[in-house]
């Protein structure tokens, strides 16, 4: 079971946004049943709430097995033509997550982009 379970859990990417633009994202701590976690991004322009996004993932993440907590929120502004992303703001539901892991995870995905972040904002 907990071969399955951690199977699960490597299979979950650790970065889905959208392509483009301007939107609200989360970071997701992701747990196979009593074991080990990881951090994941969640991001996408057809949310209104950062909650719409983190429910939608629980939901996903449920039907493979595992849990999860959402760890805060922020927004993104992904510019794939000029290859930079920003990482700013805070969800007034769940605070403001660490922008710094957030960037981590965005430079694994995004290797060759400009990523950076800041606090200021909403």
């Amino acid at each position: 079971m907990a071969a399955a379970a951690g199977a699960a859990l490597a299979a979950v990417p650790d970065v889905d946004i959208d392509g483009g633009g301007v939107f609200k994202y989360v970071l997701v701590r992701v747990r196979a049943a009593g074991g080990a976690g990881k951090d994941v991004v969640r991001g996408h322009g057809w949310a209104e709430y950062h909650a719409d996004i983190y429910e939608r993932t629980e939901q996903e993440l449920a039907q493979q097995g595992l849990g999860c907590e959402c760890l805060g929120g922020g927004r993104l502004a992904h510019h794939p033509a000029e290859r930079k992303i920003h990482v700013y703001g805070y969800s007034v539901g769940f605070g403001r997550a660490d922008h710094s892991v957030t960037t981590e995870k965005l430079k694994a995905k995004y290797p060759d982009y400009e990523i950076t972040w800041a606090d200021e904002g909403y």
